[in-house]
């Protein structure tokens, strides 16, 4: 499997929150498997699997689309809630032909840290992809649900 290189992810992401034995591949494989089964054209280039607090799987393609289609991770987060799977503990994206896995960009990196605080998230390329918290790709970041004033009652 060819992979490609982010050095600025293995920079960012220092060795206290890397956890290579925790490495779900298992996870790297379904979401691999439906890269290749699943991926064609342009419209779905990438695929997303994450594994819940139960250890079900969930698989998703991304939607490309010129108005900003939604990435595989975003598409994943509805289709869990489909399934009823609302706490995720582990997300992986890998890209079509072969590109293995794919860091989240910087919108699904927020999104998965608001929705999902503890998650890991799978990075790195070929042997060394490790397990990381969502807060080691955002560091300083800002959790909007922390910040919602709390419900009031209306006289």
């Amino acid at each position: 499997m060819t992979t490609r290189n982010h050095p600025v992810d293995s920079e960012r992401v220092d060795s206290e929150h890397v956890d290579h034995e925790r490495v779900d591949h298992e996870l790297i494989e379904a979401a691999a498997h439906v890269a290749r089964t699943c991926c064609r054209g342009d419209d779905h280039t990438m695929a997303a699997a994450a594994r819940s607090r139960d250890g079900r799987i969930v698989t998703a393609v991304n939607a490309y689309h010129f108005t900003g289609g939604p990435c595989a991770e975003l598409v994943l987060v509805g289709a869990a809630a489909a399934q009823g799977i609302y706490e995720l503990a582990t997300i992986v994206a890998v890209g079509d032909r072969a590109r293995g896995v794919v860091p989240p960009c910087g919108r699904c990196r927020q999104v998965l840290l608001d929705y999902f605080p503890g998650l890991r998230v799978i990075v790195g390329t070929g042997e060394r992809v490790r397990s990381v918290p969502i807060t080691a790709l955002l560091p300083e970041s800002y959790v909007w649900k922390e910040h919602l004033e709390e419900p009031r009652d209306i006289p």
